[in-house]
């Protein structure tokens, strides 16, 4: 299992003649100790089209130093990027599968072949403080670059560079400021690339940028003749909204696979907000096209659903029992559902990577990505984004309303159940309209997801509720008192009628925010 490494750096490029500045006045620096000198050969893997350096994401072999080994560099959050460390094991020259597992989702059936050779001649530079612990590395970097002939009959390109790196080791921001600040004021500048390997993949990176889309309409002069930007088009606004989707699916991906939490939640709304977005813009899209690509999405969706569904059910009822009096909880029933939440956790975990393992998943992000490339678009696409998205809003705004009044007076559960899908499809489609349609339709989504938060609650407990059956059961074939979890199950009742209610009262209240949004 691949250790996890937290990275807070920060890098500049600097010039040969560099002289590194006496770094002993930083504030809480109390010893800036004898530089050491490493030698690190670093192999970078990827994908001929360059797909993980695309996602931000490296994956390099690398020997000499003090951590050697596989490493796996995620995309950075917040400042920091999650380092995943894995030993170097007999795979000499290709990415062993274990190491390949959490970038799976990027790189799918692609052979990942080494594209690049990174030489460091490195020296470090520790700053301590005065109980003798690292703050801070400086690491001097003397780099030299070889980026992988691309395709038959081309050559290699050799870069050379030297560049400083600042890493955080037990310090804080404002070690990492000071240091900063300390090397822009000897000459050092802020580098230009990311990441070494995208200084070296460079050009490669460059040809496989996305191209602009063309304008879809002509500039408007607007008072004095003055140009004004182009009015979008309902095709550029699809495209922008699938692309930020797949992103999206693509990131809770990468969560899932590197065991980061609510990863099969962001994947299932991801695959939720997609099919909405295909559903709710059929005229902007062919169908014919979209439609088995919804379906996919649907078996992800489906088969992601009881991990998910039982994590937030035994979270409830844990937070649940939390809750009552200490002589209302009798027997061991905290200890079963943390007992049942690890053991979910685990099985949940399985069948997630499992499902994002299969053939049919990958086929379907290879899917999606063709989707973005060229998306399936129809005539209307080239008509105005407010128009076309006001009738997509209306539309949807009618099947909402018409679930609804087929749920009034229903006695089937499941009536309530088809008014929250219907709630959703129109809340993600209502957030493709904000940038376009602006404040009505802003108000329109916050309306909306109180009504699907409502409904939420009560569909959790057409979990929990059989889950309260089957663990009094269990406690009563154990010889516990099982009177505790008859006590949840009504209280989880109470709390599907309660919501039930709270959404009846709710919806007239909705009602101008959908007339506002849609005229």
């Amino acid at each position: 299992m691949a250790d996890v490494h937290l990275e807070i750096e920060q890098k500049f490029d600097v010039e040969e003649t560099f002289a590194l500045p006496d770094l002993s006045a930083v504030p809480g620096v109390a010893e800036v100790r004898e530089p050491v000198e490493h030698h690190l050969d670093a192999a970078y893997y990827d994908t001929a089209d360059l797909r993980l350096a695309r996602a931000r994401v490296t994956l390099r072999r690398r020997t000499g130093g003090t951590d050697a080994g596989w490493h796996v560099k995620l995309p950075p959050v917040a400042g920091a990027r999650r380092e995943l460390h894995s030993p170097v094991g007999r795979a000499a020259k290709n990415p062993p599968k274990a190491v390949l597992e959490p970038v799976l989702g990027i790189v799918r059936q692609e052979p990942a072949t080494q594209v690049a050779l990174l030489r460091t001649r490195r020296v470090v530079t520790e700053l301590a403080d005065a109980e003798g612990r690292v703050l801070a590395e400086v690491a001097d970097d003397h780099v030299t670059g070889t980026a992988y002939p691309a395709g038959p009959g081309e050559a290699a390109v050799v870069t050379t560079w030297r560049e400083v790196e600042v890493e955080l080791v037990d310090g804080d921001d404002e070690v990492l400021v000071a240091v900063a600040e300390a090397l822009v004021d000897a000459g050092a500048r802020p580098a230009d690339s990311p990441s070494k390997l995208s200084r070296v993949l460079a050009d490669r990176l460059a040809t496989l940028a996305p191209q602009p889309a063309a304008e879809a309409a002509p500039r408007r002069k607007g008072k004095k003749g003055k140009k004004r930007a182009p009015a979008a088009s309902a095709g550029d606004v699809v495209r922008a909204a699938l692309r930020s989707q797949v992103q999206a699916l693509s990131d809770a991906d990468l969560m899932v696979r590197t065991g980061q939490a609510d990863g099969v939640h962001q994947v299932r709304v991801a695959c939720r907000r997609l099919r909405s977005t295909l559903a709710a813009f059929r005229p902007v899209l062919d169908r014919e096209q979209t439609d088995p690509v919804r379906a996919e999405l649907a078996v992800v969706g489906s088969a992601l659903s009881p991990t998910r569904d039982a994590e937030v059910a035994l979270a409830h009822l844990r937070e649940l029992v939390a809750a009552q009096p200490v002589e209302l909880v009798l027997g061991p029933v905290a200890a079963r559902l943390q007992q049942a939440a690890i053991k979910d956790e685990a099985a949940g975990d399985a069948q997630a990577r499992k499902v994002l393992a299969g053939a049919a998943y990958l086929q379907l992000r290879d899917d999606l990505d063709a989707l973005v490339g060229e998306p399936p678009l129809t005539e209307a696409a080239t008509r105005p984004a407010d128009e076309v998205l006001r009738e997509v809003l209306a539309r949807t705004t009618r099947r909402l309303q018409r679930t609804v009044e087929l749920a009034e007076g229903a006695t089937e559960d499941e009536a309530l159940h088809d008014v929250r899908k219907a709630a959703k499809r129109l809340r993600y489609t209502a957030e493709a309209a904000v940038p376009v349609l602006g404040r009505p339709v802003t108000e329109l989504v916050t309306a909306i997801k109180g009504v699907q938060e409502v409904l939420g609650d009560r569909q959790d407990t057409f979990v929990t509720r059989p889950l309260c059956v089957q663990f009094g059961l269990q406690a009563f074939t154990a010889g516990e008192n099982a009177w505790t979890w008859g006590r949840l199950h009504a209280l989880e009742q109470a709390r599907s009628e309660q919501a039930e209610r709270e959404f009846w009262l709710r919806w007239p209240q909705l009602r101008p925010a959908l007339r506002a949004a849609t005229k």
